[in-house]
């Protein structure tokens, strides 16, 4: 696998090279810019040379033209640092047999590194050395800007997930990777987890000086097309050169735009992100306290909050996200397995998050024109409790699923309101529940005369409170006809229905077999 390259050469790893150390290199000026990079060498005897550089030459001389004019050395370091010289170096010989005091102060006022050779030194050698690497790491780079491209392309080709994409991003570039939109929102992370956390944990100050800044390893690249842009790519810490650092930004930056126009707008990243971390806080895989930082920096309140998790059987994420803009309701929405999607609340301590949660589901409702259940969980003051509470939610709005249509559902549902339902839900893996379910319902199940049309009847009958009125008109059937059907459930049970203990203990078994299906 390709990784990301380090420095080109800086001007202190040219001294360090054993052709210029054979010179006996002395720094005599700006030794506290040494770490400054070398792009090109050029030898040069003209006064002056700035007119003819770009930036970050280090520059070889003898100074034969500037010896006995002071002026004429002031100025051709003052020029040189116009010019953005990477560092000058002077070999000493007949026009100076000595370092010049005045290159030396004017070098040190500029903070460009100068450098004396007090032994003859073929220039050539040291440009030759220099260039060549300056060379062979130009070509790696190149190597590494098509190694990354083709690796995203195939990604990108084979359908590939972003976060895929990061995690290939985040090996080239050995550093942390972050998506961000434009309000430094992050929208994925890839890289050393430990890393990335230790990012993520002061975000919101980094952002703000990462986006102005791209010193320090810190590059970003922006996102965007036809003229918008929609969101950044930052490499955090990235310890290679900065144009290494700039070349790997735009191949990702290019990648991540072409994976976006190929997804389409049906999943987000901004879902996306919200999904990766709520599903990691239900699962318990990752401990709350480390999803702390993900949830920050991903635009969640965290300090001083009270949470309320939420979870609604068949909603639609984009519709639950524009319920919670209209209401002006901090939260992370997301889609999770089996059809769920779970709101997760973020509310000031001192407002009323029993009432802020019951008008969520109210407006919901009216909102869709379908009469939404939204199963709701206790609120939560502490973030290590966030996790039990969306699992407690995703069992209500479970349990709420299994509550026959016709029954007049509250808009939102409560551990306290699913009763029975709720418990042998909890209850349905067990193997005890599970043989009892079977024993008590073993008749309509098994055997030759098992009749599917029987079991919906039970259902319907014991669920109505043993309405039988009720169970015919909603079974489209006359009561004689229903009569006749529960006589031969009674029958093929072995129980008498107008037994209250043996229509409960039917009863509940039909729960635990109805949760056991599910």
């Amino acid at each position: 696998m390709t990784t990301a390259l380090g420095p080109a050469l800086s001007v202190r790893q040219v001294l360090a090279l054993d052709r210029v150390l054979a010179g006996e290199p002395e720094v005599v000026a700006g030794a506290g810019h040494l770490d400054r990079s070398v792009r090109w060498v050029h030898v040069a005897e003209a006064a002056d040379v700035g007119v003819m550089l770009s930036g970050g030459e280090m520059v070889l001389t003898t100074g034969v033209l500037l010896a006995g004019d002071p002026d004429a050395q002031a100025e051709y370091i003052r020029s040189l640092h116009r010019a953005e010289a990477a560092a000058v170096v002077l070999g000493l010989g007949r026009a100076f047999p000595a370092p010049p005091d005045v290159m030396r102060r004017a070098a040190e006022r500029c903070g460009l590194p100068m450098v004396v050779l007090h032994r003859p030194f073929p220039f050539a050698e040291l440009t030759e050395e220099v260039q060549s690497r300056l060379v062979r790491h130009k070509f790696a780079a190149v190597s590494l800007s098509e190694a990354v491209r083709t690796a995203l392309t195939a990604l990108i080709t084979t359908g590939a997930p972003l976060q895929h994409l990061l995690d290939e991003i985040a090996v080239h570039a050995a550093c942390p990777v972050v998506v961000t939109n434009l309000a430094h929102r992050v929208l994925a992370t890839a890289g050393e987890r430990s890393a990335v956390d230790d990012v993520l944990r002061d975000w919101d100050r980094i952002a703000r000086q990462a986006g102005g800044n791209q010193g320090d390893g810190w590059i970003r690249a922006e996102l965007g097309g036809r003229g918008e842009r929609w969101g950044r790519i930052v490499l955090c810490g990235h310890r290679g050169d900065a144009a290494t650092g700039r070349l790997l930004a735009d191949r990702a930056a290019e990648a991540l735009v072409l994976h976006r126009m190929l997804g389409g707008p049906a999943h987000s990243w901004e879902e996306e992100s919200a999904q990766g971390l709520l599903t990691d806080l239900v699962s318990g895989v990752v401990p709350a306290r480390q999803l702390l930082p993900r949830a920050r920096a991903a635009g969640l309140p965290v300090n001083r909050r009270t949470f309320v998790p939420l979870v609604v059987r068949g909603g639609d994420p984009a519709r639950l996200d524009r319920v919670l803009r209209l209401l002006g309701l901090s939260g992370l929405v997301a889609e999770l397995s089996d059809g769920a999607t779970a709101v997760l609340l973020s509310l000031p301590r001192d407002q009323d998050a029993e009432a802020l949660a019951e008008h969520f589901a109210l407006r919901l409702r009216h909102e869709t024109g379908v009469p939404a259940t939204v199963a709701a969980a206790g609120p939560r003051t502490a973030w290590d409790d966030v996790p039990s509470g969306l699992r407690e939610a995703l069992h209500v709005a479970e349990a709420a699923a299994d509550t026959p249509d016709d029954e007049d559902r509250p808009a939102l549902v409560r551990l306290r309101d699913v009763h029975l339902r709720g418990l042998v839900r909890l209850l349905r893996d067990d193997p005890h529940v599970q043989s009892f379910a079977e024993r008590e319902l073993d008749g309509l199940l098994c055997g030759p005369r098992a009749d599917p049309r029987l079991l919906p009847v039970l259902r319907t009958y014991l669920a109505t409170g043993r309405n039988k009125s009720r169970t015919a008109q909603l079974h489209h059937v006359s009561r004689p006809a229903l009569y006749r059907r529960l006589e031969v459930i009674q029958e093929r049970l072995g129980i008498d229905l107008d037994d209250f203990e043996q229509a409960a203990s039917v009863h509940i078994a039909l729960l635990a077999h109805d949760a056991q299906r599910r």
